[in-house]
Formats: structure tokens, C-alpha cells, sequence
């Protein structure tokens, strides 16, 4: 068991827990184009790899790339990495939250999720994982981390949704901003492209998109349907992300 959070924070931690194929790396680039901000690419995956056996595509390479030992990750992500940066932006993958886990550590974090409508996330998942179950969305972990923020604090974390995201990346990101109490600057809409040394080793399976863009993409609806044999995972997807799209950041105006 881990300890409770009861110290101070010296920089800003933010966690960004999001479910597959949210456009959760682009969100990422986006905070690492801030002068101020050092980010980290999902920390926990290589635990998460280790502990379950899933078979994802590199899963050896990640494993050994990465930390397994569950204590020392989380060491790493409650302290502000020796950098001097003001922000330490987290991608974080809330299935990478293991049923059972002791997450007492993320009350030291400043939390924030990251949603997509379900139809449009299970599309594009089966195509990478083509037999997902509810566990491998993210949903359950994120609305656990809502309702955990809401009876700690007495509201939910920051909710963001990659389609608002995506149709406003300005107003969307200047709300989220508000909501950590970090200021937004207009080098969160662009970046350089290519890859980044603070990519994890997956980025060569995952990342191809990401590495050609500039910046955040235009909103384009799927005309895609889920398969009739995923119809009642994605009956269970709908359930969930409305109890989280109900609470969602709007776009800041001013």
C-alpha cells in the first residue's frame, strides 16, 4: 500500500488519464510545446504490460524498456522531475490502473481526464486490440478517478473531450487551463513535427499521425460502424462516457 498524499507540491503535477485513441499524444505535444512544462509518456505501461501479459503490439520491447516495479513509477510521478520546470504534464492511460490498485498516490496529483465518444474510440481501437473488453477502454478507471476527485474535493476532476478538443483547440485548452490553475499560452496550439525523445518506445506502432502534424487536426465525424459482435461493449461504453460527457469542460471565451 502506498502512503496518503499529505505533502506539498513544488511544481505543478498534472495527470492526464485518458482511454486509447483519444488523441492523448497530441494533447501531449501540445504541453511540451510550453517553455515551462516537462512531460512523461505513459509510465505505468510497462507495469501495466508486465502485470497483465496482454499481448500489444511491442509489449516485449516496452517491458524492458520501461519500469515494472509499481513502487519506484510512482515515486517518480509524486515528485517533480530535477529539471527545474514549473509544470509536469503526465500522459497518463487510466487502464493502466490495474483493478485492485492502490491509487491513493494520484491525490497528489492534479487530475484531469480525457474522453472520446465511444463509437468513434472503439472504431479506431479494433483496429490495433481487435477483441477489447470494457477493462481495456479506460472508461471504468476514469469514472472510478471522478467519483474519487468528487468525494475528496467535492468536484469532479477537469473533463475533456477529444471531439470539443478538437472543434476549439484554444477555447478547450484555454478552460482546462483555468480548471488546473496554470495559465494557457498560445504555444500549446502548435508544435514541430516529428518525433520526441520523451516518445515511449511504442511510438513506432502508435504514433505515425502524430509525428507528421503541426498541431491539432480538424474534427472529421467517422462514418464507421462498430461491429454487431462489439454492440454490447459499446451499450457499456455509452453508459460510462455519458456519466463523464455529462460534467465536460465547455470552451473558455474570454
Amino acid at each position: 500500500m502506498f502512503p496518503e498524499y499529505d505533502g506539498p507540491i513544488m511544481a505543478k503535477l498534472i495527470a492526464m488519464w485518458s482511454g486509447p485513441r483519444n488523441i492523448s499524444t497530441a494533447l501531449m505535444r501540445a504541453w511540451e510545446a510550453r517553455p515551462d512544462t516537462v512531460v512523461c509518456d505513459e509510465p505505468l505501461y510497462a507495469h501495466y504490460l508486465n502485470e497483465t501479459g496482454i499481448d500489444h503490439p511491442g509489449a516485449g520491447e516496452v517491458i524492458a524498456a520501461g519500469e515494472t516495479n509499481l513502487g519506484r513509477v510512482v515515486k517518480s510521478l509524486t515528485v517533480a522531475p530535477d529539471s527545474g520546470c514549473e509544470i509536469y504534464y503526465q500522459k497518463q492511460m487510466a487502464h493502466h490502473l490495474l483493478p485492485g490498485m492502490d491509487v491513493s498516490w494520484v491525490d497528489g496529483l492534479a487530475n484531469a481526464l480525457l474522453i472520446r465518444e465511444p463509437r468513434e474510440m472503439l472504431t479506431s481501437l479494433l483496429r490495433v486490440l481487435p477483441n477489447p473488453d470494457l477493462e481495456a477502454t479506460g472508461l471504468p478507471r476514469q469514472v472510478e478517478l471522478a467519483e474519487r476527485e468528487a468525494q475528496r474535493v467535492g468536484r469532479v476532476p477537469a473533463i475533456l473531450d477529444s471531439r470539443d478538443l478538437l472543434e476549439d483547440p484554444g477555447g478547450m485548452l484555454a478552460a482546462l487551463c483555468a480548471r488546473l490553475d496554470v495559465p494557457y499560452l498560445d504555444a500549446m496550439l502548435r508544435w514541430e513535427p516529428g518525433p520526441r525523445a520523451t516518445d515511449g518506445v511504442w511510438a513506432k506502432h502508435w504514433y505515425g499521425s502524430v509525428e507528421r502534424s503541426t498541431g491539432f487536426g480538424k474534427y472529421v465525424p467517422k462514418q464507421e460502424d462498430v461491429p454487431a459482435r462489439h454492440l454490447g461493449l459499446l451499450r457499456d461504453c455509452e453508459r460510462l462516457y455519458s456519466q463523464l460527457a455529462a460534467q465536460r469542460l465547455a470552451p473558455r471565451t474570454d
